[in-house]
């Protein structure tokens, strides 16, 4: 996951501005895909490295700001930045709320735009990297069984062995047992360990391990 390529698309429904982003975006290295409308880019499908949008605010059809919001409902995180002519300030304080990156009103200068880019590029990547080890955190946790499930969180809290016996009705000796194949389940050997685990999994309440989400 971690070495997909790295991806930029241009939405505008200004060919000339979409030809010129081309040049920009060919000459500092980066592949890019063109877009006249944010209705045929929402056609594509979501690309499956780090990547960032850079889209007009005012187009005909979906506008820059719908189409962030399009996004968002549809659970996609891709990193936008706005670069607009007839920005104002409560439309740019809305987008930067939602999430974007920048906001770059035209005309903007060749460095700022790959400036801004770079930003969007490492939070994209950066975003992945936390999505990708909570995936894995949680792929570890299905596989305790509700008992261990209910032994680790225990665990977690910081009490002792007998008193987690006592809390669920078990031997200590049980618990013990449960609690070496919880260690075992997770890769881990402390508890230090166990709260990394737990942080990455983002496991905040006391749910059974089919029920996370």
């Amino acid at each position: 996951m971690m070495n997909e390529a790295v991806m930029v698309f241009v939405i505008d429904d200004d060919q000339s501005v979409r030809r010129s982003m081309a040049r920009v975006l060919d000459a500092a290295h980066y592949t890019a895909e063109l877009f006249e409308s944010a209705s045929k880019f929402l056609a594509r499908e979501a690309h499956p490295g780090p990547s960032c949008v850079i889209v007009d605010v005012q187009m005909p059809g979906l506008n820059g700001i719908e189409l962030q919001k399009a996004l968002i409902e549809r659970g996609r995180e891709e990193q936008l930045i706005f670069v607009t002519g007839h920005a104002n300030v409560p439309m740019c304080a809305e987008a930067m709320k939602a999430g974007a990156v920048d906001f770059l009103p035209k005309p903007f200068k060749r460095k700022e735009l790959l400036q801004s880019i770079d930003r969007a590029l490492v939070r994209s990547t950066e975003q992945r990297r936390r999505a990708f080890e909570k995936n894995q955190a949680r792929a570890l946790i299905e596989k305790l069984t509700p008992r261990e499930f209910q032994v680790m969180e225990l665990v977690a809290t910081g009490m002792l062995n007998k008193q987690i016996g006592a809390e669920l009705g078990m031997a200590e000796k049980t618990v013990k047992t449960h609690r070496a194949h919880v260690m075992l389940k997770l890769g881990i050997t402390s508890v230090a360990e166990l709260m990394r685990v737990l942080q990455k999994a983002e496991v905040t309440s006391v749910v059974r391990p089919k029920s996370l989400s």
